[in-house]
């Protein structure tokens, strides 16, 4: 089969694109043709190595929003037909611990991810397990369906699970151009938020508003703080959603109001980030990390797409051999929403 792979971390050039061994489903496996795989910000984590990711075994191919059609299905597969349209949960977990018998698979000590510790979806085929797939029932193009998985599945553990967020509630979303931001940002109006999002242009901030964001920050323009204090006439928001990490972290803190509560999932902008602990206890503030989501948020959300509730947020389709151009597009923040790659 043809793929993207890494045969070691590094930069855009480190990404090769050739021919690896077609993958053979086994036990409680299926094999899918991909057709169609979004590109995450953690792909090029993965791409550049870091340590809490895990040793990595090369050649590995990298990508986790899969969708596509099962070929062929393991010994051990019997309610997954042979072609059958199908989304990839990128949660791979034992199945068998107690925080996978609880629903909260996301915290299993075994926990794996599609495209990070296992092959992922930047090729023709990939091999998950049978309890990984979700039948795509409705009618959505592959290149639409590919946007979904990571985002929705992040944004939505990040309002609903961590957050809490609750109607009438006011949220700053960081990065409304991200797969999770534009995600966030249609939740959480689904959820009866006030919506505040932030972009580096007004191009971006006019699609957020599209989405659903009551007000927009151009923080390329305007301090982002100052800004939710002029909005809110001075309240603060009552929840903050950021992946950006250093840059914004410690005025991310003076957003929130007292016991406000701020949810992390990346470090774009780097990772050492500042805390003044005054502010935690005194203000009595809330802070949570979040990895993905348990599988079931990938079926409320398959639901919610189903009702046209929400949508998913295509930038651009490419050819799988011009991943390193993905790549290049995501470092230099030219997106909005997912850009999503095609194998031949």
């Amino acid at each position: 089969m043809k793929a993207v792979y890494l045969t070691k971390h590094g930069g855009i050039d480190a990404l090769k694109f050739g021919e690896l061994p077609d993958p053979v489903p086994e036990g409680r496996e299926v094999l899918i043709r991909v057709r169609a795989c979004g590109v995450n910000y953690v792909d090029l984590w993965v791409r550049g190595g870091l340590p809490f990711f895990g040793p990595t075994r090369f050649p590995h191919i990298p990508g986790t929003d899969i969708v596509g059609e099962v070929v062929a299905v393991g010994p051990a597969v019997h309610s997954t037909a042979v072609g059958a349209r199908v989304m990839v949960n990128p949660g791979v977990s034992c199945g068998r611990c107690p925080f996978c018998l609880s629903g909260e698979d996301n915290y299993c000590p075994q926990y794996q991810a599609v495209g990070i510790g296992l092959h992922g979806g930047y090729a023709q085929l990939v091999k998950v397990p049978e309890a990984n797939v979700v039948p795509l029932a409705f009618d959505m193009a592959w290149e639409a369906a590919a946007c979904v998985p990571a985002s929705f599945m992040t944004a939505w553990a990040m309002l609903f699970e961590k957050a809490r967020l609750q109607p009438g509630e006011w949220i700053l979303i960081h990065a409304a151009g991200s797969g999770v931001g534009s995600a966030a940002i249609q939740l959480a109006r689904l959820g009866g938020a006030i919506v505040i999002t932030t972009a580096g242009s007004d191009e971006k901030l006019e699609k957020a508003r599209a989405l659903g964001a009551h007000y927009l920050i151009n923080y390329m323009q305007q301090d982002f703080l100052r800004a939710v204090r002029r909005i809110t006439h001075r309240r603060g928001v009552d929840v903050v959603i950021d992946h950006i990490g250093l840059e914004v972290w410690e005025r991310n803190l003076l957003c929130l109001v007292p016991g406000g509560r701020l949810v992390t999932c990346g470090v774009t902008s780097g990772y050492e980030a500042k805390t003044d602990l005054r502010h935690l206890f005194y203000r009595q503030l809330q802070l949570s990390g979040n990895k993905l989501a348990g599988k079931a948020a990938l079926f409320r959300v398959i639901n919610l797409l189903q009702a046209g509730k929400v949508q998913p947020v295509l930038d651009r389709v490419l050819p799988l051999q011009e991943a390193p151009l993905a790549h290049k597009i995501l470092e230099e923040r030219r997106q909005f929403g997912k850009v999503v790659l095609v194998p031949e």
